[in-house]
């Protein structure tokens, strides 16, 4: 077992504390969640829900199969663009649409 000599830093600390909590991955999520409702509005986000983030593309699930179609053929460029205006350039590439329950 290897000791270290003198005080750790904080940041190292910290940083160790919010992986095993996961309250980075939250946080995260929080980020996505609130730029998901900016970026849909109002009606479309009560008839959605996110899913999962992986490799860049956004999966969401939607109430019903008008809204889907009407997300997936004509506003899927716009909100892409505003997903990344908001997180930051690659961090959502592509989103795909599942219909499915909505809670």
């Amino acid at each position: 077992m290897i000791v270290k000599e003198g005080p750790e830093r904080l940041s190292e600390v910290l940083s160790r504390l919010f992986t095993s909590r996961g309250w980075g991955e939250r946080q995260q999520r929080r980020r996505i969640e609130e730029a998901w409702q900016s970026a849909a509005g109002e009606r479309v986000a009560a008839r959605s829900e996110l899913g999962s983030l992986r490799r860049g593309v956004l999966e969401v699930i939607v109430a019903d199969a008008v809204l889907l179609q009407e997300l997936a053929g004509f506003q899927k460029r716009d909100l892409i663009a505003h997903l990344q205006g908001a997180l930051g350039p690659g961090r959502v590439t592509d989103i795909r649409f599942r219909l499915g329950t909505v809670r």
